[in-house]
């Protein structure tokens, strides 16, 4: 018997500028029909419609997007704003209809789509959480069984009994995910919204998210964050300009979704061969900079044992001028790991009198000390005792890779920046009696 719980196929989503409902008449009437007698959405199994009737500046939020996900399974679904995630909830939890392709959907879903969301405002935190068990289709019964449970992980029972319109967003997330994740939905749906909380609550969050997985349920989480990403999800997908542009593991996916913000030549080697058009100004141009396992080439596997080395090449334009070069290294969040730069290895011979023309610094990463995860580097070019005479931002990118060497019994995403393989020793100190 077959497991899987979503499965969406060739789905697609158009929206005409000034359009108000689903796109035609005929649709509109069928969804109203279906509501009227308490039936599915028939919109979300239509098949592959005639987009003959699209007349006007169409805007395809989404092109024959599918995939399919399995039950107990955390899916990651990230991509850049506009990409059509958003969206693709929406159809997915019925709140919008597709304009073709099909969805088919085993169990119930809670989603927290958007702050507002599934809540009346009129209504008190109380009777938003039972209002939305009774959508959900639990009885008043079972979810007075959960309400505590609820209450104590929103943070809110202070003002439980108060019109939610009176919360502030924060205090409208916190309960709309603990109604969402407490009240035994078969299928999880968690946009970005999760980001309104702070730090403490999003790792909350996290944390139940991974429990419903664990407990069989399915759970479909978007985010930005491409940490929270990675510690819940072990697949993902991307969508690119509403199409699915890869899908596999967590990692994979990740990875050439932050490497597709530089370009091919702009991830491994960047090269200027023409003085006068390279980046710099009047102190300093740059020629090349590059990144490479210590044995390898531009281009090759670097995994977290591998020694690496960045090399930077550049002009030195005007005479008894002594450069250094620093990199400072960012994480896929924009968290600065460190900083390092060749402030002491210059020839001592030339500290005096350096002369114009070309250098070249190079600077030796050891393994086992970055965790894996996508890395960018910004060069900063720095004149002795002076502040920093060029910096460029992004001036290279790198992946590192997880091979799971070295790691025994964890098995799952080592938390961190870095990664450092240090030395440990461990005794046998007698049967404790002593």
């Amino acid at each position: 018997m077959s497991n899987t719980v979503i499965s969406v196929e060739n789905l697609s989503k158009a929206y005409r500028l000034g359009q108000i409902s689903t796109g035609t008449l005929s649709y509109d009437l069928k969804v109203w029909w279906a509501r009227v007698r308490g039936k599915p959405n028939p919109a979300l199994k239509i098949g592959q419609a005639d987009h003959s009737n699209l007349v006007g500046e169409t805007i395809w939020a989404l092109k024959d997007v599918s995939f399919t996900v399995e039950q107990g399974e955390a899916l990651g679904i990230i991509g850049r704003n506009g990409a059509g995630k958003s969206t693709l909830l929406k159809i997915l939890s019925e709140v919008t209809a597709p304009t073709g392709g099909e969805v088919k959907i085993k169990g119930r879903i809670a989603s927290l789509l958007e702050v507002g969301t599934g809540f009346h405002p009129d209504l008190t935190g109380r009777e938003n959480t039972y209002l939305n068990g009774a959508i959900l289709g639990m009885t008043k019964t079972e979810t007075s069984r959960k309400f505590d449970e609820i209450v104590d992980f929103s943070g809110v029972e202070e003002f439980i009994d108060t019109p939610v319109k009176r919360y502030s967003s924060g205090m409208y997330v916190r309960l709309a995910f603990a109604v969402a994740a407490h009240l035994d939905p078969e299928i999880l749906i968690v946009d970005e919204v999760l980001a309104v909380g702070d730090a403490q609550f999003q790792k909350k969050c996290l944390g139940k998210m991974g429990n419903v997985a664990k407990e069989g349920r399915t759970v479909l989480f978007v985010s930005h964050n491409m940490i929270a990403v990675q510690s819940l999800c072990h697949r993902a997908i991307w969508l690119d300009s509403g199409q699915l542009s890869e899908q596999g593991s967590v990692s994979q996916i990740v990875t050439a979704y932050l490497r597709s913000g530089l370009s091919e030549d702009d991830i491994n080697v960047r090269v200027w061969p023409d003085i006068a058009s390279a980046p710099g100004n009047e102190t300093v141009r740059l020629h090349r900079i590059s990144v490479q396992p210590e044995d390898g080439k531009p281009g090759d596997m670097i995994s977290i044992q591998t020694p690496v080395r960045i090399e930077v090449e550049y002009w030195n334009l005007l005479p008894a001028v002594h450069l250094h070069a620093t990199l400072q290294f960012y994480d896929d969040q924009g968290i600065l790991a460190f900083t390092t730069g060749a402030w002491d290895d210059l020839d001592h011979g030339l500290l005096l009198q350096p002369p114009v023309g070309l250098f070249r610094s190079v600077c030796h990463i050891p393994g086992s000390l970055l965790n894996n995860g996508f890395y960018r580097v910004d060069l900063v070019l720095i004149r002795i005792n002076s502040t920093g005479t060029y910096l460029m931002k992004d001036a290279i990118g790198f992946g590192i890779i997880d091979n799971i060497e070295g790691r025994l019994a964890w098995f799952d995403i080592v938390p961190g920046v870095i990664r450092p393989l240090l030395p440990w020793e461990t005794k046998y100190l007698g049967d404790g009696d002593s």
